[in-house]
């Protein structure tokens, strides 16, 4: 998904238009997170960016995606640019605590 949307539109109420933004953008990502995974695959991991315009947006975490449009809101401003692009994600093991810590045993 890559598409710019404006905040203020006529005959729409600013408050309720934000909020169908903001529901476009959720379904968009549980609509992806449903598809089946292909073998070897986790789960599905998104790329975002987030900003102004196209050429100024910067890498956002997709978590952070509803509070920076919250802030865009707020700060006034006309229109935002949003891309979220689905990837392939796999789980890395986590560290065993104190294992790094233990000196191997001499055999």
């Amino acid at each position: 998904m890559k598409k710019t949307y404006q905040l203020q539109v006529e005959g729409k109420h600013p408050d309720r238009w934000l909020e169908s933004i903001k529901h476009e953008i959720r379904k968009y990502l549980r609509r992806e997170r449903r598809r089946s995974l292909p073998a070897g695959v986790d789960f599905w991991d998104f790329d975002c960016r987030f900003g102004e315009t196209e050429g100024t947006s910067e890498i956002a975490h997709v978590a952070s995606l509803i509070a920076r449009i919250d802030q865009v809101a707020q700060s006034g401003g006309k229109q935002f640019y949003i891309e979220i692009l689905a990837k392939h994600g796999i789980r890395q093991p986590r560290p065993v605590p104190g294992s790094e810590a233990r000196p191997s045993l001499p055999e």
